[in-house]
């Protein structure tokens, strides 16, 4: 909307003042001030481009700004401060109509590109998240839980603004981790029947192998434990039975992937060699030491990676490599990767990889999701009953529901550490951010059923004689529900969607300090529908925020009746 037009007004303002060039327009960063004082919108442009323009940045800023198309309906001035920053200041016509513009656009769809906030960015490029990806070992801890929150959050917000992105979740089922699985479920399960049989060294441990050894039969388990390939088959049997857990989990949780790619797919349909063969067809191979090599040192990595060790059995990488192939060939141009703290040092193989087999440099993005430190009474919380050795996804959601869950951990910056206030977490007032956001989209709704009661409903358009956005309280929540649209795109762009959290609570105490200076409900009946209209577009606004961060956007609360008085 706003940034729409602003984008397309600097463009004919380069042109007008003779300095357009793709690469300047590149450049144009649009900002939403933090003092209201500086304007709705600000850039730097001008001393972004003034150096190659051979102009001083503050003759770049006036000449930008004389050149500028004016759209007085929608700002009503644009001026240039210090040394060449470019402010501008919506109109009141703007405000005054942008509830309705609000309420036509109507609730969010992102996966549809509808609704308040959405808008065709980047007209339909597709992209694919991959997140989550736990080890298929056991339970999905609170690591697994963060990123859930992420990828999803950020497969919406995608979604909105043009793209067309699909979560994936990778399935590592190849590797000796998932063997180790199955010995130690046989292990259990020997224990459970009777059975004498050592447990692994460096085995599971957990009351969940319990779990998995008491969910299979007693005779085919006998069967495999007498077997020449038993392991195998506990392998197996634990492998999906520990699949549904994390399908389960994640769909409770709201996190949602188009599809589940096995690992071992992609050896059974030959995918890791044909990958091993197209390295090699290009020349990016070499033997040494008696195991395959990748020169990936020839595209940034500080070394060369082993991608078939001298027992002929492949590196990470090789899979690795076969999968993200498997992704652009399936048509995605970006792959987005949401990998936990322990895989840094993987990234820049990886990426290097990549381009030896031919893929574009941009293809890959890896975001990197921290550590949780979840906190009780000040103290790190360390044991699950179920797990044995952490918090799981489950546990999270029996204490303080999905929804408070998936909030706070959009709270902080993917690359940060968290901690995770549990005491905070299940606190039913104000204190708790996810119950202050979702209680005024609820005190909104309160206040639009004591209207209805007294034939008070809101149209989408001021009706004669409806007064505009005179009180500063209304014109400052006016303000802040226009920057929903840039909050989503840069949020969605910047693969931020902490953004949302933060803009929300923002939008929030608007709403509070209005409520409070503004009674929208009076003997005054234009007056009232004009701030009634006013409050469903920020309730619209609260419901597509939370839609974006998979977070309910509830009509009734504790404490909800008081709203409407």
């Amino acid at each position: 909307m706003v940034w729409s037009a602003l984008t397309d007004g600097f463009a004919e303002a380069l042109k007008r003042a003779g300095l357009w060039s793709e690469g300047r327009l590149a450049r144009l960063e649009l900002a939403i001030p933090r003092e209201p004082a500086h304007g709705d919108w600000t850039t730097n442009l001008a001393l972004l481009i003034a150096r190659d323009a051979g102009r001083p940045p503050r003759a770049v800023a006036d000449a930008l700004v004389a050149a500028f198309p004016r759209d007085p309906e929608m700002f009503s001035g644009i001026d240039v401060a210090g040394p060449g920053f470019i402010n501008f200041r919506y109109a009141q016509a703007f405000l005054d109509r942008l509830p309705s513009r609000i309420l036509a656009d109507g609730p969010l769809e992102a996966a549809a590109r509808r609704g308040f906030g959405c808008f065709d960015h980047a007209h339909g490029l597709r992209v694919q998240v991959e997140y989550v990806s736990a080890n298929p070992t056991g339970p999905l801890n609170v690591v697994n839980a963060r990123a859930a929150a992420v990828g999803a959050a950020l497969v919406r917000l995608l979604n909105a603004t043009g793209h067309s992105a699909d979560g994936e979740f990778y399935v590592n089922d190849a590797g000796t981790q998932v063997d180790l699985l199955g010995q130690s479920v046989a292990a259990r399960f020997a224990e459970r029947v009777g059975i004498p049989r050592a447990f692994p060294e460096n085995g599971y441990q957990g009351e969940y192998l319990h779990d998995l050894a008491r969910e299979l039969s007693e005779r085919e388990g006998r069967a495999a434990l007498a077997g020449d390939n038993g392991e195998a088959w506990f392998r197996n049997q634990s492998l999906e039975r520990i699949l549904d857990w994390q399908r389960g989990d994640l769909a409770e949780y709201g996190a949602e992937f188009a599809r589940w790619v096995r690992e071992s797919e992609l050896h059974a349909r030959g995918d890791v060699d044909a990958t091993l063969e197209a390295l090699r067809a290009r020349g990016m191979l070499y033997e040494a030491e008696g195991a395959t090599w990748v020169r990936t040192t020839q595209l940034g990595d500080d070394k060369d990676r082993v991608v078939v060790r001298s027992s002929g059995l492949p590196t990470y990488l090789l899979p690795d490599v076969a999968y993200h192939h498997d992704k652009r060939a399936r048509g995605f141009r970006h792959s987005i990767d949401l990998w936990g703290p322990d895989h840094h040092g993987r990234i820049l193989p990886l990426k290097a990889a990549l381009q030896a087999l031919g893929l574009e440099p941009d293809f890959l993005e890896v975001l990197i999701v921290q550590q949780v430190n979840l906190l009780s009474g000040g103290q790190p919380v360390k044991m699950s009953k179920r797990a044995g050795e952490f918090i799981t996804l489950r546990d999270l959601m029996e204490d303080i529901g999905a929804d408070c869950a998936k909030f706070f951990f959009l709270m902080r910056s993917t690359n940060a550490h968290l901690d995770f206030d549990l005491d905070l977490a299940r606190r039913q007032n104000d204190e708790n951010p996810a119950y202050y956001v979702q209680y005024a989209h609820a005190r909104i709704a309160s206040i639009l059923r004591f209207a209805a009661e007294r034939g008070l409903a809101p149209a989408q358009f001021a009706g004669p004689g409806e007064p505009g956005l005179a009180a500063p309280a209304e014109q400052t929540l006016a303000r802040k529900l226009a920057a929903f649209p840039e909050v989503v795109r840069g949020g969605a762009l910047a693969r931020e969607p902490h953004r949302l959290p933060a803009y929300l609570q923002e939008t929030a105490a608007v709403f509070h300090r209005f409520y409070h200076e503004c009674r929208v409900v009076s003997e005054d009946r234009a007056l009232s529908l004009a701030r009634l209209r006013l409050a469903e577009a920020t309730r619209l606004v609260l419901h597509n925020g939370l839609a974006l961060m998979g977070v309910t956007a509830p009509e009734r609360m504790e404490r909800e009746a008081e709203a409407a008085t």
